[in-house]
């Protein structure tokens, strides 16, 4: 089998020095993610708030909690969307080009987070049904974003710190799930200050204030800001060299775009020759030849990103009710509605910012050091082996005297996904496929993680239920408990520690030679030649 030669454009943007505008796509495009974890999150720390204000029962003891068919719904919804929009436009990123697609996902995130706050109607259905639609499809803009933006950042980056550029984008989730809890606490404060009521134990109804219908939309509102902050930027990005050369065949536009960007000029000697009887550049996604050559990493991205998000969305969803469960918050009875919107928030936050956000850094910093394939082993092992810590003396951690200890376990499962599978199941799909396929096989695999999010905020909300049926939130039937479910996090876990060893190591290989992109059955072709000045 021959080689057909790398064109030269390419070539130079693996070995370019690191420049000011690698550092600006990591903004444009992190923006992005710190948007789509800022929405995808914040609806879990107002579901409780929502059940308070739609689904009070009269002479109950206990506040109004969502029903189960409205808190899946609700916490649910946006995933569909989600996996939705990653398919989509993951395939259209491959057909109109990375930058074609890039700024419809924007606006569909700006409309809808705004939307998602102005959920209107007469009646708790109305008001949730109106709430469900618009994040639908927020999330199917989100989705989008997932493949877009890991595919536009790998094809910008050199080979040698490609890895940490893609992971810095991804790491800006962390950020924005820092940032849904640090407004909701202070959107709370200031509705707390200035509307006092007492806990639902002393009063039932005026324990949650009527303003409080503004402080959800207010704090799901937030989210558009940041979005439309970037529009402008996004649309002045040029399509990625590596799309120009490779998939619309155009290495003189490649060239040109290139030299805006970077502080890299080309000067073309000779018209550029295109390749003849390249089977690498004509055979079809799913077709023998792609299955043969990718059809096990294709495998083993969707499979590890699939187990992922079972347990890393499980988790983050459900935080409230985890640290409710260990007695880390009062009962609700003992709280007002802003009361309690205040103290999950604050939990949240403390987890977030001790364990999320430095796991994502860990990651960016390290990845080209000791490379993707080693992350995502240390992450899923640790993973397990805090479930299991978690799990198997579950009773001793809900005494009081071992809450601290339990948040701090807990936080380390958060910081091993981050330093391990939740950071490095972005990265390796943008890397390892052909051009005119990776935004396509990134939205597949992040389409398989997101079917694993729906089995995770679906199952874990009726799994976690206490298995004595007096003891199950209202509407519940008895689940597994919370033991058991940590204990099935945990086995999950062990399962993405296998399958990641379907997973090539890309540390340090150029995107072509990781796609087998200039693989060549039939002629060779010279490529343009070029004259480089860096």
């Amino acid at each position: 089998m021959a080689k057909e030669q790398q064109p030269e454009v390419l070539k130079v943007l693996d070995v370019a020095k690191t420049q000011f505008y690698h550092f600006t796509a990591v903004v444009i495009s992190g923006m992005g993610f710190f948007t789509d974890s800022y929405d995808l999150f914040c609806i879990s720390l107002v579901t409780k708030l929502l059940g308070r204000i739609y689904y009070h029962v009269e002479g109950s003891a206990k506040p109004g909690s969502l029903p189960p068919n409205v808190a899946a719904a609700v916490n649910g919804v946006a995933l569909c969307g989600t996996l939705a929009g990653q398919l989509f436009f993951g395939w259209l990123g491959d057909k109109l080009g990375r930058k074609g697609a890039y700024g419809i996902t924007l606006m569909l995130m700006v409309g809808c987070s705004i939307g998602s706050g102005l959920s209107f109607g007469s009646s708790p259905t109305f008001v949730i049904a109106t709430l469900c639609f618009f994040r639908f499809w927020l999330g199917f803009g989100i989705g989008g974003d997932y493949p877009l933006s890991a595919t536009i950042m790998s094809e910008y980056a050199n080979k040698r710190t490609r890895g940490a550029f893609i992971a810095s984008v991804f790491a800006m989730q962390g950020f924005g799930i820092l940032a849904g809890g640090m407004v909701a606490i202070v959107v709370s404060s200031i509705f707390r200050a200035l509307y006092h009521a007492d806990p639902y134990s002393v009063d039932p109804i005026g324990s949650t204030v009527p303003q409080a219908d503004y402080v959800w939309r207010i704090i799901l509102m937030f989210g558009a800001i940041p979005a439309a902050l970037t529009f402008y930027s996004r649309m002045k990005m040029p399509e990625t060299p590596r799309y120009t050369a490779l998939v619309a065949k155009d290495q003189t536009k490649a060239c040109q775009d290139m030299a805006k960007v970077l502080n890299v000029e080309i000067k073309e000697k000779q018209e550029v020759a295109q390749p003849q009887n390249n089977r690498s550049s004509k055979f079809a996604l799913f077709s023998k030849e792609f299955l043969r050559r990718h059809g096990l990493h294709l495998l083993g991205t969707a499979s590890t990103w699939f187990l992922l998000d079972i347990a890393y969305y499980s988790q983050n969803l459900f935080q409230k009710d985890i640290f409710s469960a260990v007695g880390w918050l009062p009962s609700a009875s003992s709280m007002s509605a802003l009361d309690e919107l205040y103290k999950i928030a604050r939990a949240q936050t403390l987890i977030a910012l001790c364990g999320t956000v430095p796991g994502y850094w860990v990651t960016v910093f390290l990845i080209d050091h000791i490379g993707r394939f080693a992350i995502q082993l240390i992450g899923f092992f640790f993973m397990t082996v805090f479930m299991f810590v978690l799990a198997i003396p579950y009773h001793h951690w809900t005494r009081p005297e071992n809450n601290i200890g339990f948040i701090v376990i807990y936080g380390l499962t958060f910081f091993f996904a981050n330093f391990g599978p939740n950071s490095t199941t972005f990265v390796i799909p943008a890397e390892i496929f052909p051009a005119r396929f990776r935004s396509t096989c990134h939205g597949i695999s992040a389409a398989a993680g997101k079917a694993g999010a729906i089995i995770g905020a679906f199952g874990f909300l009726y799994a976690s239920q206490n298995q004595d049926k007096a003891k199950t939130d209202a509407g519940y039937p008895p689940g597994i408990g919370m033991r058991n479910s940590l204990i099935v996090l945990g086995v999950i876990s062990i399962l993405g520690f296998f399958f990641t060893f379907l997973v090539p190591e890309s540390k340090g290989k150029s995107l072509e030679e990781m796609s087998r992109e200039n693989e060549d059955e039939g002629d060779q072709v010279q490529p343009n030649r070029v004259e480089v000045t860096v």
